[in-house]
């Protein structure tokens, strides 16, 4: 792709974007400038982007982490929940639904592209009680819209999503769990040079 086009894709996600972007509180309320500012969170430096990735957007996220009721793979005696597919809905500052999250693990926007990255590195939430934080790396894209140039997506400020540490055996086996999430991504696609 030559610099003219990729810059013109550039422009137009971002003016895609401008009406996409915010933030909202875990719960789905605005927060405006005259709002107290978010927390200052000390993210590891193994989960941040290499420094020729900007960051483009940051959404909150609220759904679910799937998990399903299976035998282990070393003793089939014994059951475990094992991880399958997030499942969650992205909001801008008006609280307004901007894109989805599902198995791949892959980011969609309402404009139809998306992104499908892969973990490249994580790290255990400040609480026990959250999923890990993530650095992922972006492995493919579909359509040309606001997710087409992500290149590495972060997962921080995680809340819940653990599996269940009852209710799985052979009784239950290939049942489902779905344990309510939050988060929030923050997308980076390449700096100019």
């Amino acid at each position: 792709m030559n610099r003219i086009a990729r810059f013109l894709m550039i422009v137009g996600a971002l003016a895609l974007i401008a009406g996409l972007a915010g933030r909202v509180t875990a719960k789905g309320r605005h927060t405006h400038a005259t709002s107290k500012p978010a927390p200052t969170r000390k993210v590891p430096s193994t989960l941040t982007p290499p420094s020729n990735a900007a960051l483009l957007f940051e959404f909150e996220a609220q759904g679910d982490q799937i998990y399903a009721c299976e035998a282990k793979p070393e003793d089939p005696t014994t059951f475990t929940w094992t991880f399958k597919a997030p499942e969650a809905e992205l909001r801008n500052a008006r609280g307004e639904v901007v894109a989805t999250h599902f198995a791949g693990p892959t980011w969609q926007g309402n404009d139809g592209s998306a992104v499908v990255a892969a973990v490249a590195e994580r790290a255990d939430a400040p609480s026990k009680k959250a999923i890990p934080w993530l650095l992922l790396k972006a492995k493919s894209h579909t359509g040309s819209g606001a997710f087409s140039t992500i290149t590495y997506i972060q997962r921080l400020d995680t809340k819940g999503g653990i599996a269940p540490v009852t209710g799985c055996d052979a009784a239950h086996a290939n049942a489902e769990a779905r344990v309510p999430y939050e988060a929030m991504y923050a997308f980076y696609y390449p700096a100019a040079s």
